[in-house]
């Protein structure tokens, strides 16, 4: 199925219902539909071909979503882009994608235009809340009341690609995730079948302009659900919501689920609805999971998945146990395997190389063929992710590859260290890296946030690792920090760590 076709199917098994829910605004699915029937016949009539790729850069609303179906339903590609990006990264991402046109508002339209400078043809500008002028076009001015211009369907199929997602860039200059209409369908439906989705409202607080929000806007599609989006994640409103749609379930990363946990008025609100919330993105401290389900007696099913895998790859189900530290299991769909530097599967409980099979796989990066061929080899996808798995199939995502410390020549994986640190009394979160040493090759350093009020020293905290951490895995340094550097998802930017850590000259 193409994702055009998301709304129409939703619309045939559920009819109308209010889909889209922002601030005091809400749109019902039909009314979706509309908005993105008539902005994918104004795009045609502005000369968007099948195949052009469209930049989608502002924070979220109801018009990413309209947009995003607007797009696919033109037959174009959207290109979603995080509007925090720094204007040299998305001059680099408008170049590389050769985009045709850029959607965005107001916020970031200034960070825009400065990003699009100095392009060899400069793509039309449309925002959502502007008005037209000869630099830009106002999206429901675009909007096309006459549907009389038709696409043929037989033109897009459902190997085409259908959006171009954007890595971090954090080794590098960013690489573009080709993702087809098949990935996407295919990943949010076994999602959905997975996690035995049920019908209701549900939170948007993760950005769609990440691969994770945008699948969850399809299984919404695709269970007839409801959605409230949120400009950005706001701790007050997220309880307000929960209490006011009575949600049941939504999906989050761990920084959101950290900011429900520490939030001290989080009393004052009825979240007896809540059941379960799903993380993903970044490794969930095992000691903020327990919190979690403590402070409100609900469930957390984290699960595992990149963007070359469109996203999900593994997910703890309901009615099976919670085993804290892992992500569950594959969903259907999807095959994987845990390898050896050879490519060999190692045995169950030992750690190797995680890679993954199935139609939710990517078939590369946009104009990379040799980046394509370092991660994709025989259809199988290469993460770089270091996992086991138990006797029960579940999976343990065990560090990053790239994030493994050989320390003395012996492998240590930070998340066992971390792991020890967030579950001290004073640490409200910490990471580890390793940063370069003469003597040991390199060195841990763990980089630590304290709770607020709370006082800890260097050396009481190393004592304490001492205390439960094999002599190599004890970190050599303890680096007390405000916060710790995320991206626009709350991954924690590792490279960042380390250039902070070699600079300070801590060794």
């Amino acid at each position: 199925m193409k994702l055009k076709e998301l709304l129409e199917t939703n619309i045939d098994l559920y009819g109308e219902y209010p889909f889209l829910f922002f601030k005091e605004k809400q749109y019902t699915n039909v009314e979706t539909k509309e908005f993105a029937d008539q902005f994918a016949d104004g795009l045609r009539r502005l000369g968007i071909s099948i195949g052009d790729r469209i930049i989608v850069c502002m924070p979220n609303c109801p018009e990413v979503i309209f947009t995003y179906q607007g797009i696919t339903g033109a037959g174009a590609v959207i290109v979603p882009v995080m509007f925090t990006l720094h204007p040299k990264e998305i001059h680099y991402i408008a170049l590389n994608s050769g985009a045709k046109a850029v959607i965005t508002s107001s916020h970031v339209c200034q960070t825009v235009e400065k990003a699009l400078e100095g392009l060899p043809g400069k793509p039309l500008v449309i925002t959502v809340d502007q008005p037209t002028s000869d630099n830009m076009r106002n999206f429901y001015d675009v909007l096309s009341k006459d549907n009389d211009l038709h696409l043929d369907e037989r033109d897009v199929k459902a190997g085409d690609t259908a959006v171009i997602l954007y890595t971090s860039g954090t080794t590098g200059s960013p690489k573009g995730v080709l993702l087809t209409h098949k990935n996407l369908y295919s990943n949010a439906a076994n999602s959905a079948k997975h996690n035995e989705y049920e019908r209701g409202t549900t939170l948007g607080v993760l950005p769609l302009a990440h691969v994770y929000g945008l699948t969850v806007s399809n299984v919404c599609f695709l269970t007839g659900s409801s959605i409230v989006v949120f400009p950005k994640f706001d701790v007050k409103e997220v309880f307000e919501t929960i209490e006011k749609y009575q949600v049941k379930s939504f999906s989050a990363v761990p920084a959101m689920i950290h900011a429900l946990v520490s939030y001290p008025y989080a009393d004052n609100y009825n979240t007896a609805s809540l059941e379960s919330v799903g993380s993903g993105s970044a490794p969930l401290p095992v000691a903020l999971l327990k919190a979690f389900e403590q402070k409100f007696a609900a469930k957390v099913y984290e699960g595992y998945g990149l963007s070359e895998a469109a996203p999900v790859v593994t997910a703890h189900r309901k009615g099976f146990p919670i085993k804290p530290g892992s992500v569950g299991f594959p969903i259907p769909g999807v095959t994987v395997k845990i390898v050896d530097d050879l490519g060999h599967e190692v045995p169950k409980g030992e750690v190797g190389e995680l890679i993954i099979y199935g139609e939710n796989v990517t078939s590369g990066y946009y104009q990379n063929p040799e980046e394509t061929n370092r991660v994709i080899k025989n259809s199988w996808l290469f993460t770089g992710d270091m996992a086991r798995v138990d006797d029960e199939g579940y999976i343990y995502i065990v560090d990053r590859k790239k994030d493994l410390i050989i320390r003395g020549g012996f492998n240590v994986y930070p998340r066992d260290i971390e792991e020890i640190l967030n579950a001290h009394e004073v640490v409200f979160e910490a990471a580890v890296v390793g940063v370069p040493d003469e003597r040991m090759g390199e060195e841990l350093v763990a980089c630590v946030v304290k709770k607020p009020d709370t006082e800890v020293t260097e050396e009481e905290l190393i004592r304490y690792c001492q205390d439960q951490l094999a002599k190599n895995k004890t970190p050599r340094r303890i680096v007390f920090l405000d916060a710790l550097p995320r991206n626009g998802v709350g991954k924690i930017l590792k490279t960042h760590l380390r250039k902070t850590a070699t600079e300070l000259g801590i060794l």
